[in-house]
């Protein structure tokens, strides 16, 4: 069983997919971010960064209960885990390290890079031009990237569907929210009709949906999303 610690956000969403494309069995605990749950001391034994999302396995290697943070861990777990979506490393080498290679693309770049510029475009107490067209460009410049990749094929990391799409899907269907004109990407446009079209995908977005919140962090909520709350020490249970 997975014990799955989460948010409906776009790193939460990543995880509800693979558990839902990977047929496993699992439960789905809320971990209310705009509350301060990612500081209590039972969350933070199993995710010391205080980010959602984070797992639990009960039957992890060798039978014994493993704990996971990151999301890009946590993907390439349940690969392992399952042998889905992850190409093999003996038999498709390939294949193997181009998984790995959009995986960590999503990591290092389109997740952090568009966080940031969400954060300056909607949730910046001052509106910084300058950090507001320097995030928009770099989104701007990974959408293409992204569209020069899947000029060539059907998925990121080839032809068949893998991590990497499950990574870098929840972030870039946000398109309209970083200010983009999709049809200025054919290729990332077609990439997502194809991933949202998936069951797995449609239920893992559906996951935690009643916990969304539409209206913009306030008070409290802001600082503890964005503010001193979040840098205030905090100590796991372990």
């Amino acid at each position: 069983m997975i014990r799955a610690y989460s948010w409906p956000t776009p790193n939460g969403h990543k995880v509800h997919i693979m558990l839902h494309e990977c047929e496993l069995a699992h439960e789905v605990i809320p971990v209310d971010i705009t509350s301060g749950d990612q500081f209590a001391p039972e969350f933070l034994a199993i995710s010391p960064n205080n980010r959602i999302p984070a797992i639990v396995d009960t039957d992890g290697p060798n039978g014994e209960e493993i704990s996971i943070f990151e999301t890009g861990a946590i993907l390439y777990y349940l690969a392992r885990k399952t042998g889905q979506f992850l190409p093999d490393e003996e038999s498709d080498p390939a294949g193997h390290y181009a998984t790995m290679e959009w995986l960590m693309w999503q990591m290092g770049g389109v997740g952090p890079m568009m966080g940031q510029s969400s954060h300056f475009r909607r949730y910046a107490p001052e509106k910084i031009p300058y950090a507001i067209g320097r995030y928009e460009r770099e989104v701007e410049r990974l959408f293409r990237v992204s569209d020069t990749r899947l000029g060539q094929n059907r998925y990121l990391a080839g032809d068949d569907y893998t991590i990497a799409d499950i990574a870098t899907y929840p972030w870039m269907r946000f398109w309209k929210g970083y200010g983009l004109d999709i049809d200025e990407y054919p290729n990332t446009r077609r990439w997502l009709q194809d991933v949202r079209a998936r069951p797995a995908v449609e239920a893992g977005e559906a996951t935690l949906i009643d916990y969304r919140k539409s209206e913009m962090p306030k008070g409290k909520a802001w600082d503890t999303l964005f503010g001193e709350e979040q840098f205030r020490p905090h100590r796991s249970g372990n």
